[in-house]
Order: structure tokens, then sequence, then C-alpha cells
């Protein structure tokens, strides 16, 4: 989508380094190609050397695409040192470290821990598990957050009638079931993402099946909760729940079901109580609403890495480098590196 990628483009005029750690599979070596081509980012594609020069020659002979290789790379005993000293607590050998950082996920995320790359993108081949745990092992957490959630980009091109056509589905992948702390952390970091890579302000919708205590339960109990704690910590946020899906997003719905707040009817980041309902409402919003769904987008993490869907095309990952590229720059931003 054309227009969503020039609004995260505009982050920054920076151009970082995005490490790919599955430059063997062929969608992968052919999105690389694409945002070389498009000086999109610097890309650095990891796996065995010849594999991934076969793959990325497969689409397009390139010059501009560096290949890393972990059993052949001289940046290795490096990695190697910064990860034992990271997990030294855990107790883990150099032997187990070496073996960890052959892995191409590994090894992609040492590359940004140690500030080699600005990004990495996994999982087209490796599964969500896989992907998570490199970057929470090899990357960390960012300072003062303990919670690594995930939000998915729900695009409606050319629907005039919503809203925003840009939308912040959170958490749509990872957090089975948040308690009241835990969605609010949620909701705060799902707004700060909205903020940072698009510009967008956003007004952050807590979801329900009840509105403004037309329904008691404790499930909406909790959401009612987690919206007085986003307030509480960030008072400079527009907030509000706990909100139906129809009143956050249908004006006449949002003045008749709760009236007079500055959310209803205008909401851009939607919260969801837990992953069942996020799950299911991004997928059903991609299928059955022809929105087109970027993600999951992980925040909490020290540094930016990506999930993909194994079932991603090549489009679906020059979007992610697109995501990628802006949360660097945001990231640069926040910690006076432009």
């Amino acid at each position: 989508m054309t227009a969503f990628r020039e609004i995260l483009a505009v982050s920054s005029d920076a151009k970082p380094t995005i490490v790919l750690s599955e430059g063997c599979d062929p969608r992968v070596a052919e999105a690389a190609v694409l945002a070389s081509e498009s000086n999109l980012a610097k890309i650095i594609c990891v796996g065995e050397e010849a594999a991934v020069h076969a793959a990325l020659n497969s689409f397009r002979p390139v010059n501009n695409i560096k290949v890393e290789d972990p059993s052949t790379s001289l940046r290795m005993d490096g990695y190697v040192e910064n990860y034992l000293n990271k997990r030294a607590l855990k107790g883990i050998t150099p032997d187990e470290a070496y073996a960890d950082l052959l892995q191409p996920n590994f090894f992609a995320a040492a590359m940004v821990a140690a500030g080699d790359a600005d990004g990495t993108i996994g999982g087209a081949v490796y599964s969500t598990p896989d992907i998570i745990r490199a970057a929470l092992k090899v990357i960390g957490t960012a300072d003062g957050t303990k919670l690594l959630s995930s939000f998915f980009f729900i695009l409606f091109e050319g629907r005039i009638d919503l809203p925003s056509q840009v939308n912040v589905f959170s958490d749509c992948g990872l957090v089975i079931d948040p308690n009241v702390q835990e969605l609010a952390e949620i909701a705060i970091a799902s707004a700060e993402s909205m903020k940072s890579l698009t510009g967008i302000d956003p007004k952050i919708a807590m979801l329900s099946f009840s509105s403004w205590g037309s329904a008691e339960h404790p499930s909406v109990t909790k959401v009612v909760e987690a919206t007085a704690l986003t307030r509480e910590l960030r008072p400079d946020l527009s907030v509000d729940g706990e909100l139906q899906f129809d009143a956050a997003i249908v004006p006449s719905v949002g003045a008749t079901k709760a009236p007079g707040s500055q959310v209803a009817g205008r909401a851009n980041v939607f919260i969801f109580p837990n992953l069942d309902a996020g799950n299911i409402s991004y997928k059903i919003a991609q299928r059955f609403g022809g929105a087109k769904a970027i993600g999951p987008v992980l925040q909490g993490l020290a540094k930016p890495a990506n999930d993909l869907s194994r079932g991603c095309t090549s489009d679906d990952i020059v979007d992610m480098i697109y995501v990628t590229v802006a949360q660097a720059a945001a990231e640069n931003s926040y910690s006076g590196k432009k």
C-alpha cells in the first residue's frame, strides 16, 4: 500500500541497516532486492553464503546486498562474547552461546544488539516462538519495559467513511490473557507505536462487549480498571473504555453509547481484552473486511526485531521492512543518534 509506506518513510531521512535472517528463502531474497533497489534500507541477508547468493541471483543479480554466514563470519567471536555477557546470570557456556548464534535468527539478532544493524526481520521460515526467543535472549526488552507485546497495522485504503484508514489492533499475537496492568501497558505501547511510526495522534479504545457500564462481568471490570490505570499512567493520552467496537468506530453509535467521549466514534488504536478477541478480529477485518494487515509488529524490545507470517509474500516482507525502518528511525531519534 503505497500511501501507507509513504507515511512510514517520512519518519526519517536516515537509511538504516536491516538484517533479514532467512536470506535463503526466495521470498526474502526478492524482498531484499526490492528494498535495496528502492533505496529503502541497507540490506544484509543471513544464511549459508552460496545458498543466499543463489536465492538473490535467481531474482535479480545484485551487488549492494551484504551476506553474512554465521559459520564463517569474522563477527562471530565478538557476538559470542556479547551474548555470554548478556546471559551470564543464566549460566550459559561458550559452546552453548556459539551453538545458539550459529542459528541465523540468533545471529541476526546479535547484529542488531551489537549495533551492526538497526533492525531485524524473520518468520518466513522460523516460527513466531523462534523469532521471539532469539529477540528476547539476544536483544532484550527496552529499559523500563517488562512486557513484550505486538500489534497489527490494519489498513483500509479508500475508506473515507472510517475515522482513520490507518489503525492499530493490539494485542493480536502474543499476550494471551493480559491482566489490568498488562492491558494498560499494551495500550500505552500501542499508542506510542502509532504516534512514533506514523505521526498520527492515537485515540485509544479499550474494547469490551460493554460500553460505559451497559453490562456487568469480571472481564468488563478488567477493561474498566485498565482504562483507569492507562489514564493514571499517561494522562496525556486520549483513551476511553470500556467501549464496544461499534461505539469506538461509528460516530453516531459512539454519541449514543458514550455521549461526550473524545474517543468514541473516533478511535484508531483498538486494545482487545484478550488474544482470542484480538486475533479473531484482525483476521475478520482482513478476510471479510478487505483490510491489509501488517504484522505482528513487536513492541517493547530494546531494538527493532519483527516477525513474519510463514505464509507471507515478498510484498508482505517489504511492508515489514518499511515498518522496521520506521521503528529504527524512531529509536535513533529518541536516543539522539540522528
